[in-house]
């Protein structure tokens, strides 16, 4: 069995499939991230998005379920402090908040697992999603020196 740093190896992207969109720089939607409307979803859709309490006993049915319908679903009753959860937020503010310059310099490489940069699933759409994101497996250190040369001990 392959581990996932294997099969993305094996399965490199292209650096343009990694570098995501500068926010900041654009004036007007790039024709590479301009989505077709669609007309088969209904505004109210989203209501439907399935709530998964972890303290169910069959939480982990429900959530193949949601995952193999919707994709996404909520989760409740997964008892992590409300601090842990409001500090998590308070990092990935500060890190999608960083220059796009500084962002790159913790980019993820073309078969690497870990990093910034857009969600490996982008390269199976013909337009560029309008996001960024910051995988981390293991421990974060190594990509916050990259980030935060003179602040990066509070991820020790």
């Amino acid at each position: 069995m392959s581990t996932l740093s294997e099969v993305y190896a094996q399965y490199p992207l292209k650096v343009d499939d990694i570098i995501p969109l500068d926010f900041d720089s654009v004036v007007t939607v790039p024709d590479s991230h301009a989505w077709p409307i669609s007309d088969g979803f209904e505004s109210n859709d989203w209501l439907s998005i399935p709530t998964i309490d972890l303290k169910d006993p069959d939480a982990a049915k429900l959530i193949g379920h949601a995952c193999e319908t919707w994709g996404v679903f909520q989760v409740v009753n997964h008892d992590i402090p409300l601090n842990l959860l409001d500090e998590v937020e308070s990092e990935a503010r500060q890190l999608f908040s960083l220059p796009t310059t500084q962002k790159l310099k913790a980019l993820r490489s073309p078969g690497g697992v870990t990093g910034y940069g857009l969600a490996r699933i982008s390269s199976f759409f013909n337009k560029f999603m309008w996001h960024e994101g910051f995988t981390i497996i293991g421990s974060p250190l190594d990509h916050a020196r990259e980030l935060w040369p003179n602040d990066y001990q509070k991820f020790w």
